[in-house]
């Protein structure tokens, strides 16, 4: 991970020139000489100066010279210093933040909130947007049904409190008839509605150890038909949902095609996004990975900008944008500030 250079260090007037550089590199995408930097920092310093304290930044490593331009441009560890203590991000619309809770409305099921803002936060920074799914585990179970298909197959019908139907076909110890899958369901209904599927199978083995009732044989069918439907259910589906990975390939900074194919790869491939995505599960806000930082090769001229989303007081998964290192933060941080208090709410309320 690149190491946050002290701001301790740099004086007021070279912070200035630093955070108009970069701000300049940002809209312009160009390199910064110190003519132009003399003109829109507003200082009252001669271009010669400039040059002097952009050589000390320079040295530092927070701006570098590319080889075909006398300009400069911010390296990962500039942009690092300007998101820490430079950059001045505003609290987040409340009117952008109804219309986007307008636009994710409570009562969906969790795919298909968290489907609905990743479109919407990539179309809002014009960036890739993507967002862990919760574990079923953290959804409590609210209905089941069984179905006898043939042989030894049973349709399992799974209803959570967060409003996720997951219709699954399992294949059990022996066939089970018509009256014993609806006696099973009838007792899970009756006892297990609103645990979750972890304490569900934990009870159920301990009352077919404890019981000797007249229920026993319910009681074990219910066993033996929710070993392998809570087992699927509990592996869920994808474990991060991404979209307008497109969007990347209008993006000058990341035009070369070797580096979009491997981009495209590590989108494909999800398990290194996952694990980058889950170490922000208890960050405190927004959390930034400027270029080297999220230890991910394909992702070393990018920016990852992320956010937990809560319901309920739970911290549910994590939501964010991938772009480039050279990015709005002032812009794309408080839309993923929004767009995570957008889906808890969209979950609190299911």
């Amino acid at each position: 991970m690149v190491e946050a250079v002290n701001t301790i260090s740099l004086d007021s007037r070279s912070r200035a020139l630093l955070r108009s550089l970069i701000s300049l590199y940002i809209r312009d995408g160009v390199p910064v000489g110190s003519r132009t930097l003399a003109k829109h920092s507003g200082l009252d310093v001669s271009a010669a100066t400039i040059r002097n304290v952009m050589a000390d930044l320079e040295d530092i490593g927070l701006v570098t010279t590319p080889h075909t331009s006398a300009g400069r441009v911010p390296t990962a560890q500039g942009y690092r210093v300007f998101v820490d203590s430079l950059l001045q991000v505003a609290e987040p619309d409340e009117r952008e933040v109804r219309r986007l809770r307008e636009r994710l409305p409570a009562g969906q099921g969790t795919q298909q909130v968290l489907s609905d803002a990743t479109e919407l936060l990539s179309a809002m920074t014009h960036f890739v947007g993507l967002v862990t799914v919760p574990r079923r585990e953290q959804f409590a179970f609210r209905y089941i049904d069984f179905v006898p298909l043939e042989g030894r197959r049973v349709l399992v019908i799974l209803v959570f409190t967060d409003n996720e139907v997951q219709n699954r076909i399992i294949e059990t110890s022996r066939p089970f008839s018509p009256e014993e899958l609806e006696q099973a369901a009838n007792y899970l209904n009756r006892h297990f509605a609103g645990c979750s599927l972890a304490e569900i199978r934990g009870r159920l083995l301990r009352e077919l150890q404890e019981t000797r009732s007249a229920m026993e044989k319910a009681l074990a069918a219910a066993v033996d038909l929710s070993e392998g439907a809570f087992a699927d259910a509990a592996s869920g589906s994808d474990d991060v949902v991404v979209a307008g990975q497109t969007r990347l390939m209008e993006v000058q900074d990341l035009s070369d095609l070797n580096r979009l194919r491997e981009l495209f790869e590590a989108f494909s491939r999800k398990r290194e996004l996952v694990q980058l995505l889950e170490g922000c599960l208890h960050a405190e806000g927004v959390r930034l990975f400027i270029g080297e930082e999220s230890g991910v090769a394909p992702l070393e001229k990018c920016t990852v900008v992320t956010a937990p989303y809560r319901a309920q007081g739970k911290v549910l998964g994590v939501i964010g944008v991938i772009g480039p290192t050279r990015m709005a933060y002032e812009r794309v941080i408080p839309a993923v500030e929004m767009a995570a208090r957008a889906v808890g709410q969209a979950l609190g309320g299911s």
